[in-house]
């Protein structure tokens, strides 16, 4: 039996956060793979140190826009194939998916769209929750297990922020937004941490404002999914909330598989 261990996290600046010891806890770690997003930098603008880690192969996918969105992946585990994107253009510019396939699943490291800016951002957002759904049904109907990872944008229910009443006219709990959640769970996939953690006051996400962090009022935004044949394969879902360095911490899932 292996054990691979996956944790995701949305660092809100590659550079900021490495600022605030980012290097020392991945080594601390030493996840398998590592999945973040939003990470605003271009390769060549990671620092050096970070570029090229003792046993962990480095894939970006960088938006056209400097300081903007992105994400990354770090694997000590070769992928059999990596691919930038859906191959729709207006989503894939911005940088926002990374998709690594492994053979027994593929990964999608995602940092969905947040829909607060404008309502044709809200619009982007929800065209693009659609486009992922399509990709991963396809692979999915293929025979192929799915995981997917990242900043998601939106709570899913009530016990998913500590203030829903105030937010439900906000982007990130509107109506829409939390039933497209609904129907890509009735497509045949999981929310592996509120399937084994049915506790509520559980975030990922909180405002950097009146010290919400301290006093835990936040928001689960971070997933990992999976379709639901893959679900036995996963032993623990878990949000890693002492890591420190950004707005969001770290979420992660252990994965049992047989050799």
């Amino acid at each position: 039996m292996r054990k691979i261990r996956i944790l995701s996290w949305n660092v809100n600046g590659i550079r900021a956060v490495h600022r605030k010891g980012f290097k020392d806890w991945l080594m601390g770690d030493k996840p398998d793979i590592l999945c973040i997003q939003e990470t605003k930098a271009h390769l060549k603008q990671f620092p050096k140190d970070i570029q090229n880690l003792d046993d962990y192969r480095l894939y970006l996918s960088e938006a056209e826009r400097k300081g903007y969105s992105g994400v990354a992946t770090y694997t000590r585990l070769k992928p059999e194939k990596v691919e930038n994107g859906f191959g729709i253009s207006k989503f894939d510019s911005e940088g926002r998916t990374l998709i690594t396939d492994y053979g027994d699943f593929v990964l999608f490291n995602i940092y969905f769209p947040n829909g607060k800016m404008s309502p044709e951002r809200l619009q982007y957002k929800m065209n693009f929750y659609d486009s992922f759904l399509d990709y991963a049904d396809a692979l999915k109907e293929e025979g192929r297990n799915i995981v997917v990872c990242g900043d998601v944008n939106t709570a899913h229910n009530e016990i998913d922020l500590a203030r829903p009443k105030e937010n439900e006219k906000i982007s990130g709990f509107l109506p829409e937004e939390r039933e497209w959640l609904d129907r890509f769970l009735s497509h045949g996939y999981v929310d592996t941490f509120r399937e084994l953690n049915p506790e509520p006051e559980n975030y990922t996400w909180w405002s950097y404002r009146t010290r919400a962090r301290e006093r835990n009022v936040g928001w689960r935004l971070d997933y990992f999914f999976v379709n639901q044949e893959f679900m036995d394969n996963i032993e623990s879902a878990y949000i890693l909330s002492d890591v420190m360095g950004s707005d969001h911490c770290p979420v992660g899932i252990d994965i049992k598989l047989e050799d």
